[in-house]
């Protein structure tokens, strides 16, 4: 059975190029595989396998070292990121606040678990351990926008705010 991945790869001609300069620049240099993976999610925004293969055919290794290495960092991500980056903390403080029932109500607004991105592309969420703003537990991060002491029931009116400066609605 054939899976049909959730965000087709949608890569150019244009990057296709830029990636192929890159490897080009790091083809001989020792541990040169890291700068390229770093440049290649510079370009694509992320690293899909389209994008490891073109990595391990240029620099001559196997894809399984470039999956090793794009999997073992936590830098690098397997998957797209939307244009709103949701971000909810669940370190000591937040956790304790109540912010894994901040995750679940976004997690059910748009459909996802953390680490996906919506199929529009519109949000991605992540979960991370610590924001930096404990004074202010729970809080969630869109973008650049902190959001402290949040309620579940906020989750709605903030999301859809982002979601109708594109004209449209989440969840």
């Amino acid at each position: 059975m054939s899976e049909t991945p959730l965000h087709p790869f949608k890569g150019t001609p244009a990057q296709k190029r830029q990636l192929e300069e890159v490897i080009e620049r790091h083809l001989n240099q020792p541990g040169g595989l890291m700068p390229v993976l770093q440049e290649a999610q510079e370009i694509y925004g992320y690293l899909p396998i389209e994008v490891q293969t073109m990595v391990a055919d240029g620099l001559s290794i196997s894809l399984s070292e470039v999956y090793g290495v794009a999997t073992f960092y936590s830098q690098f991500s397997l998957t797209p990121k939307g244009e709103n980056r949701i971000s909810v903390c669940l370190g000591t403080a937040c956790y304790v606040k109540g912010a894994d029932r901040i995750l679940a109500a976004i997690e059910k607004k748009l459909g996802i678990k953390s680490g996906e991105c919506t199929p529009d592309g519109l949000f991605s969420l992540d979960s991370t351990r610590c924001i930096g703003a404990c004074g202010l537990a729970p809080v969630i991060m869109i973008n650049d926008d902190v959001y402290g002491r949040v309620t579940p029931d906020q989750i709605d009116q903030i999301i859809d705010s982002y979601a109708l400066k594109k004209g449209g609605k989440a969840g």
